[in-house]
């Protein structure tokens, strides 16, 4: 079986390092999952989320000139997608998160809206007159 960047394979942990985990790949091969490539989030101990002999899923992320191979583990899951509802709470108007977009109407949306816009071009406005130098002097 022929390794290639982008593969998502199956190994087994056979070292732990500070700094990362040695994984036995098929075909006798090897590579070394670095540890900002263990998980989302940080690691401060990677004892705390692989062990010696463990069977991990990783992806191949790079194989440089030298034949070293670069793993992740992170990578090689597929992050599921937001649900409908959290993509529309992301959207919503500042002043506005509480109201369900459904049950608004149109002149209610265009009210947030408009209220959203003057306040964001007051605030541009603002800072570009600052730094413009076109301040009043009083």
């Amino acid at each position: 079986m022929e390794l290639a960047v982008g593969s998502v394979l199956e190994g087994k942990v056979t070292g732990i390092t500070k700094f990362g985990a040695f994984v036995s790949l098929p075909d006798g091969k090897s590579g070394m999952v670095h540890i900002s490539e263990v998980a989302n989030s940080y690691v401060n101990d990677i004892k705390d989320f692989l062990s010696d002999g463990q069977q991990v899923k990783v992806k191949i992320i790079n194989i440089d000139k030298e034949g070293r191979i670069n793993l992740s583990i992170k990578k090689a899951f597929v992050p599921a997608a937001p649900a409908p509802r959290e993509r529309r709470a992301i959207r919503q108007p500042r002043d506005n998160r509480q109201k369900d977009p459904a049950s608004m109407t149109f002149e209610d949306k265009l009210k947030v809206f408009m209220q959203d816009s003057e306040s964001r071009m007051a605030d541009i406005k603002h800072n570009t007159d600052r730094k413009s130098g076109s301040r009043r002097r009083k």
